[in-house]
């Protein structure tokens, strides 16, 4: 099968479209044919190597062959024989290792069918910004009806989701992003739509119950400076480097308006929970640009430019939406 490779950590042209073996299918194993797959942030950081705790994820001291990519849509090809919840014909969605690449081996219990309203490209675009949004608003923050919470970074790949998953917790939404994509966001549900070049929502004097913050571009003193009381900052953001991280995870014990990072691996369960949101029209996947898998590279590069309007998708199966 044809996949996405890489032997060095650098840029993307080090990455390479190579002809590597069909992975096997364990007992408890789903074999999907990939139709399309999206790139994630966490795609170029173990693109790059950094921050280095991923080389031990990726490869060590560098890769060797590894196969890029997290999030898929396809069809069932073929299942293991302890397999009873998918067969073959299936079309099914998944966060897993090895995503770009046309094929694919997926333990049973991170697979769920794909939405039937969504089309595959549409579909890939789901699982781990999707499921990050989803930890961060429900089960970290516990947001509630009647809320208050502010979405930084709010067309993004994450972003564009939170602002859609805050409104169906019942929340009211406001979301900061720049002058072009103010509509974008409008359009998605946002109460309040802030374009962070023309305001400084840490100075404004609104207060909020809870800021997802997927930039990292204010310190976390002038983020809890715009929450209520009991108000909390949940940390979603690897782009300002370990440093960020580690400052959240130290300070979160001692300050209660201060969140921990959290991980975010996608299970069926919340795949079908998104699933319900999606086919009751509360979520619409919102694709910036699409590429074939040749055409790696240049997704990474425009990815890496910070400026994607929601997800960037590769299509890997012929003649497939």
């Amino acid at each position: 099968m044809k996949a996405i490779v890489q032997n060095v950590y650098g840029s993307p042209d080090a990455l390479k479209l190579k002809e590597v073996a069909k992975p096997a299918v364990n007992e408890s194993d789903v074999l999907v044919r990939i139709h399309a797959a999206a790139l994630n942030a966490g795609d170029v950081f173990s693109m790059r190597g950094t921050p280095l705790p991923i080389r031990f994820t990726v490869g060590f001291p560098k890769p060797k062959d590894y196969i890029l990519g997290w999030d898929m849509a396809g069809v069932v090809e073929e299942v293991g024989e302890k397999v009873t919840n998918f067969q073959p014909g299936d079309e099914v969605f998944a966060a897993c290792s090895g995503a770009l690449a046309e094929y694919v081996s997926v333990a049973e219990d991170k697979l769920a069918l794909k939405p039937t309203s969504l089309t595959f490209k549409q579909t890939s675009a789901v699982p781990t910004a999707a499921v990050t949004a989803l930890r961060g608003l429900r089960d970290v923050g516990k947001v509630q009806p009647g809320q208050k919470v502010l979405i930084n970074g709010a067309s993004g790949g994450v972003g564009t989701f939170a602002v859609q998953i805050a409104k169906a917790l019942g929340a009211e939404v406001t979301g900061v992003c720049s002058t072009g994509k103010v509509e974008m966001v409008r359009s998605l549900g946002a109460n309040h739509v802030i374009d962070y070049t023309q305001e400084n929502f840490t100075q404004s004097g609104s207060r909020y119950d809870l800021i997802l913050d997927n930039v990292a571009n204010h310190s976390f003193a002038d983020l809890r400076r715009a929450l209520t009381p009991q108000g909390v900052v949940i940390p979603n953001s690897g782009h300002s480097g370990i440093g960020y991280i580690f400052k959240a995870f130290l300070l979160s014990p001692f300050m209660h308006q201060q969140g921990s990072p959290f991980y975010a691996s996608p299970t069926s369960d919340d795949l079908v929970f998104l699933t319900e949101l999606i086919e009751a029209g509360k979520i619409t996947p919102v694709i910036d640009k699409t590429y074939p898998l040749s055409k790696t590279p240049e997704a990474f590069r425009y990815l890496d430019e910070g400026h994607a309007r929601g997800k960037v998708v590769l299509t890997i199966a012929a003649n497939k939406n």
